[in-house]
């Protein structure tokens, strides 16, 4: 399930993503309205958490923007706001759920999966995600290449199932670094192509077709065909 979540505090964002993609979320953060727009263009989400007290634009008349373009996206407000005025004004914007902060993750993950059953959509808790002949077990962890178990360290684990979650799509080194290590990307460090280097060797160096490719000025793609 791939959430947008719409949280202008970095530090709290960053601890909701995190304990999300303990779930199996994939989880993108978006600092404002704007930032949640272009988000919204770009990639297709089952679900939009929304923090109510954003810069220039609030949660309530961003959720009303998000439910006029996009009628049938699920959308849980998720605030420290918590009168029952503060609720109905986000059902009335248009918001399927209102969950108050402080909670608890085990409350927000139910609800998720209980917004996306609504929606007609299945979450499996032991999913397996392909490509090619590669299959990553998002419950053990474990790793194949054909009939070959591959061992990967967590953090490599962490970039092949980023990677695995957005096959075809074109990801900067800025993006990998927020996704897998949760920090913004210092220019001075190669650690993501150190780590992407690693994550070949295992499992594309004696496999075919490669499926980690270097896009020029941009960073890197996983797909099946050849670049």
């Amino acid at each position: 399930m791939r959430i947008l979540l719409v949280e202008d505090e970095w530090e709290v964002a960053s601890l909701i993503k995190s304990g999300l993609e303990e779930y199996d979320f994939t989880v993108d953060i978006a600092g404002n309205a704007m930032e949640a727009h272009q988000q919204l263009g770009q990639h297709e989400y089952d679900t939009v958490i929304l923090d109510v007290n954003l810069p220039v634009i609030s949660g309530f008349d961003l959720c009303r923007m998000i439910r006029t373009k996009y009628e049938t996206l699920s959308i849980l407000m998720l605030t420290a706001f918590g009168s029952t005025d503060n609720k109905l004004e986000g059902f009335d914007a248009g918001a399927d759920d209102y969950l108050v902060k402080p909670f608890e993750f085990r409350e927000l993950v139910a609800r998720l999966r209980a917004l996306n059953r609504r929606n007609g959509h299945v979450v499996t808790e032991a999913a397996i995600l392909k490509i090619a002949d590669l299959e990553f077990n998002q419950q053990s962890k474990a790793v194949k290449r054909g009939n070959q178990k591959i061992t990967l360290t967590a953090r490599e684990l962490a970039l092949l199932e980023f990677f695995m979650k957005n096959q075809d799509r074109a990801l900067t080194r800025n993006e990998i670094m927020e996704h897998v290590w949760d920090l913004n990307f210092d220019t001075g460090t190669n650690v993501v192509d150190v780590y992407v280097n690693y994550l070949r060797r295992k499992i594309d160096k004696d496999f075919s077709p490669k499926l980690i490719h270097t896009i020029s000025g941009i960073g890197y793609i996983m797909q099946e065909s050849e670049q």
